[in-house]
């Protein structure tokens, strides 16, 4: 197979002779591979790395998968899972895929297969993880705002004019044009649209002021 990979990928797996074949060919074609016999040896010793898959064996002694996903999950790692399995009760392939299991490969599956599953966790992961920086990178401008200016972008976001908000407030309208101006330097944008697109998907914003 003509194909070569980049990213990371955590294997745990009991079976020895599944943990070799997997773990060489991977390697072979050019993604770094770390190896767990045990669900608790990754639990205890991973280190998150992006982009990234999990590809996780279903059914092993002490932990099953999904409870090895669920652990994940609670902790807040957001690296794509891929199942892999010989034996799942369907009720567990149901868990599995409602807990966010990005993929589910029953053995046995083909290197094509699994390859496939493996890209598009990498490709899932890498956007995920550019889109926690870019909201980390959001959250550290909107910290430099002071409490007034957190609300007027607040307001200016939900369509309100520089005078509606210095009618609500009390202020003067170059009061207002002014705490805007900070707002847009500060926050790094262009335009009010710029502005806008930065807060999609983000819970900082404070609530609106009703209008009385």
């Amino acid at each position: 197979m003509d194909t070569t990979g980049s990213g990371h990928i955590y294997l745990i797996d009991d079976d020895a002779s599944i943990r070799r074949a997997l773990s060489g060919t991977l390697e072979r074609l050019g993604y770094t591979v770390s190896v767990y016999e045990a669900p608790d040896d990754f639990l205890k010793g991973a280190v998150p790395i992006s982009p990234a898959v999990v590809l996780l064996d279903m059914r092993m002694p002490g932990k099953s998968g999904v409870e090895v996903q669920a652990e994940l999950i609670a902790n807040k790692w957001r690296t794509p899972i891929i199942f892999i399995s010989g034996e799942s009760l369907p009720a567990q392939i149901v868990r599995a895929m409602k807990q966010g299991a990005a993929d589910f490969l029953l053995k046995p599956f083909s290197m094509e297969s699994l390859l496939r599953a493996v890209d598009s966790g990498l490709a899932k992961d890498a956007e995920q993880h550019a889109l926690l920086l870019r909201s980390l990178n959001i959250q550290q401008r909107y910290e430099l705002l002071t409490p007034r200016e957190k609300e007027v972008c607040s307001e200016i976001i939900s369509g309100r004019s520089n005078k509606e908000i210095a009618e609500m407030s009390g202020s003067a309208a170059a009061t207002i044009k002014l705490h805007r101006a900070r707002v847009l330097s500060k926050m790094q944008a262009k335009s009010l649209s710029d502005l806008i697109a930065m807060f999609e998907g983000t819970d900082l914003l404070p609530p609106i002021k009703s209008v009385s």
